[in-house]
C-alpha cells in the first residue's frame, strides 16, 4: 500500500508542471463577421500535422444561417501543381460580444480553440492563434504581404509568447488551389 501511495505522489509531482496553463492570448476587441467572411491566403503558420507541405493555402469562411461558420481550407499538396486537397470544418463563435473566439470542429466531438488576435482595420490581414501557443496563422486577402508588414506580424506573434522559429512561410502562386476549388477572390 505504501509503495502505491508513493507512486501516486511521484506521478502527481511529474504531472504538475504540465498542468500549468498559460494565460489566454488577448483577442481583438471586435470582429465584424460579415467582413471577416471570404477567402484568406495563408501567408505563414506554425503548421498542424495536416498542414505539412502546403502550397497555395487558402482558408475560406462562410457564415451559415444558424450563426456557425463553414470553414474550407484548400491547398496544393507538395508543389504548386500538386494535387488539390480540401479540409472542411465548422466554427462556433464562443464570444458573441467580440466574435473573436471560435471553436473549430473538424470532426465530432472534438473542437479546437481559434482566437483572432490581430486584425487590420481594413480586414486585409489577420493573425489567428491559440492559448497553447502551439499553432498560429498569418493570413491576408492577397497572396503576398509587404516584408515590413510580415516582420511586424512576426514581432507581434513573438510578443504573444510564440516560438517564431517554428513559423513556416506558405508558398503562394496566385490562383492554383483557390481557382481549382471554386473559391473566389474578395476584391
Amino acid at each position: 500500500m505504501r509503495k502505491g501511495f508513493i507512486g501516486i505522489i511521484i506521478i502527481v509531482l511529474i504531472a504538475m508542471p504540465g498542468c500549468k496553463t498559460r494565460p489566454a492570448i488577448e483577442t481583438v476587441s471586435e470582429v465584424d463577421l460579415n467582413n471577416f467572411m471570404g477567402d484568406w491566403y495563408v501567408i505563414a503558420s506554425i503548421p498542424t500535422i495536416f498542414e505539412k507541405d502546403v502550397y497555395n493555402g487558402v482558408e475560406s469562411y462562410q457564415l451559415a444561417g444558424d450563426g456557425t461558420i463553414y470553414s474550407t481550407f484548400t491547398f496544393n499538396k507538395g508543389a504548386f501543381d500538386g494535387p488539390v486537397k480540401t479540409y472542411r470544418a465548422r466554427a462556433f463563435v464562443q464570444n458573441n460580444s467580440s466574435n473573436a473566439v471560435w471553436c473549430m470542429q473538424f470532426f465530432w466531438p472534438f473542437k479546437a480553440e481559434y482566437r483572432i488576435i490581430y486584425l487590420k482595420k481594413d480586414y486585409t490581414t489577420t493573425v489567428v492563434g491559440r492559448t497553447k501557443r502551439d499553432y498560429v496563422w498569418i493570413m491576408a486577402r492577397e497572396p503576398e504581404i509587404p516584408s515590413a508588414e510580415y516582420d511586424r506580424m512576426l514581432r507581434f506573434i513573438a510578443d504573444q509568447g510564440y516560438d517564431i522559429s517554428k513559423i513556416k512561410k506558405i508558398p503562394q502562386s496566385r490562383g492554383s488551389a483557390s481557382s481549382a476549388s471554386g473559391l473566389t477572390d474578395r476584391s
